[in-house]
């Protein structure tokens, strides 16, 4: 499996970053525009790096542009696509076939919120992709999925409609679990359910969820 690593330039927790960059490898990681300092911090080194940098200091710039190896994908800042948008297009385009991004859940509202909707094209284009920080871990599915205690991010495990309607939820091996049921946009039921077994699957119908995996 190609996997690959996108560090978005919101705020990131760092500590959490190193912990769990610890466990895993990637063979493609992207920069996006702020994220450089991050990964400076890290001690990551980018095969691409994305955006307008706007939001990126000098020195820090000037410290990557000395490495000979990274590809730069420059964009004007008046333009249609979030750098992080650019950089999920990338790792399309690069063939991975999974993309964990770090940073996209801290800072502005507006680009949290777009991140998420992000994830669609990559479910779409058959790429899992998932955002993590130190309390979730977000992903969207859009058919039967398996989850197993102790592979979970928490305890808690949320399921939102991202599409206006989600048919036949029907989940088996949770504390509250459903049979056949529809769910619309604006609505609570599944939020902050938990596994009941060792094993817990969702099964529905047509729709697509974004599932949280969380912790207090």
């Amino acid at each position: 499996m190609k996997r690959c690593l996108i560090l978005t330039g919101g705020r990131l927790d760092l500590s959490f970053a190193r912990d769990f960059l610890k466990g895993e490898s990637f063979a493609r990681v992207i920069a996006v525009d702020g994220g450089l300092k991050a990964a400076k911090e890290l001690s990551l080194m980018p095969d691409i790096i994305v955006g307008d940098f706007d939001t990126v200091e000098p020195e820090i710039l000037a410290f990557f542009r000395k490495k000979e190896h990274i590809i730069w994908d420059v964009h004007n800042p008046e333009k249609d696509d979030t750098d992080t948008e650019l950089a999920i297009k990338r790792a399309l385009a690069m063939g991975c076939d999974e993309t964990v991004l770090l940073g996209a859940t801290g800072g502005r509202l507006d680009h949290m919120l777009g991140n998420l909707h992000l994830l669609y094209p990559c479910l779409q284009k058959g790429m899992e992709a998932c955002i993590v920080d130190p309390q979730n871990k977000l992903y969207l599915i859009d058919g039967e999925r398996h989850f197993r205690r102790d592979e979970l991010w928490g305890n808690y495990i949320s399921f939102l409609p991202l599409t206006e309607e989600v048919r036949g939820i029907t989940l088996t091996g949770f504390k509250y679990p459903l049979t056949d049921k529809d769910i619309e946009i604006g609505t609570s039921l599944c939020i902050s359910n938990e596994l009941a077994e060792e094993e817990g699957t969702i099964t529905f119908l047509e729709g697509v969820l974004m599932v949280v995996e969380s912790h207090d």
